[in-house]
């Protein structure tokens, strides 16, 4: 039976490659931690398997040129039970928490590996037809 994962990802930002080349050969390189995202991953029945999936599309993704300038990689994969339950508690009265809690779960990426309408690894069409690949364009 398939179970819902979430692999919650880790950015980092290499300010050394918009004014330079972002080398570490150089002494260019300067990468910094961002954000991150939560891609609730369904259609596999195995933890390894879904990680490996998200990997494989965030490789293609930040290939080539944007790899000089951003990485991001799995930090964690939890059920989907696992994960809504650490999430601030939807019983608060607190309407900051319960706001957070909603945008956490707005901005999470739902990704079913056997959706025939986002091809393997989601690919988009660019400004002028070229293939490019987003994972950030994913459907909610």
């Amino acid at each position: 039976m398939d179970t819902a994962y979430v692999i919650s990802t880790q950015m980092l930002e290499n300010y050394g490659a918009h004014s330079e080349n972002g080398k570490f050969k150089d002494g260019n390189a300067h990468w910094k931690f961002k954000g991150g995202t939560d891609y609730i991953v369904t259609g596999f029945d195995r933890p390894a398997n879904a990680v490996a999936f998200v990997c494989a599309f965030l490789s293609k993704f930040y290939e080539g040129s944007r790899g000089m300038c951003w990485k991001e990689y799995p930090t964690t994969v939890q059920t989907h039970d696992e994960w809504l339950a650490d999430l601030p508690s939807i019983e608060s009265d607190d309407p900051q928490t319960l706001e957070h809690r909603q945008w956490i779960v707005d901005n999470a990426r739902y990704v079913d590996a056997n959706d025939t309408e986002y091809p393997y690894p989601f690919a988009t069409c660019g400004a002028n037809g070229e293939a490019t690949w987003c994972p950030k364009t994913l459907r909610k």
